[in-house]
């Protein structure tokens, strides 16, 4: 190993992880964006001071649109976060460039395709989970390369 431990991680490897963990920021973010606009859409609000943003707006807590978003957002934080932790350390176990690539990007796709097939265009099953899928095992690849690696 080098003096610095990032000096045995590919550039390449890590601008592709950089780049797709910033798409799926991004993803992420458009999430709370696209609840917003279905509470609108539905004035369907969580919150007192929000009722006053639309007229005739209610306190709902359960509206199924709105709740389909939600959980949508709440799958992404169930499997993008510890994408982020396992992509990153996957980088150190010196995986080929179009392996790594691959993997990420396939999350990131998978992950995008996820919210459209749950939350967006809602397309009967198996697409969530297929979708799903798809990103969870490379996840899980990496997890247990990384853990391989560091044996």
């Amino acid at each position: 190993m080098g003096d610095n431990f990032f000096d045995n991680v590919d550039p390449a490897v890590f601008r592709s992880y950089v780049f797709w963990s910033s798409v799926l920021v991004l993803k992420m973010l458009v999430m709370s964006i696209l609840t917003g606009m279905k509470r609108h859409a539905k004035k369907a609000f969580a919150n007192p001071e929000d009722l006053k943003s639309a007229k005739g707006a209610k306190i709902v807590l359960n509206d199924p649109d709105v709740e389909r978003v939600r959980r949508a957002h709440l799958n992404d934080l169930e499997n993008i976060l510890p994408f982020f932790t396992v992509g990153f350390l996957y980088m150190f176990t010196g995986p080929s460039v179009a392996l790594a690539t691959n993997l990420f990007r396939l999350v990131a796709i998978a992950r995008i395709a996820h919210t459209f097939v749950y939350a967006i265009f809602v397309i009967p099953q198996p697409a969530r989970g297929i979708s799903w899928m798809l990103a969870y095992i490379p996840t899980g690849f990496m997890a247990v390369q990384t853990i391989l690696a560091f044996i």
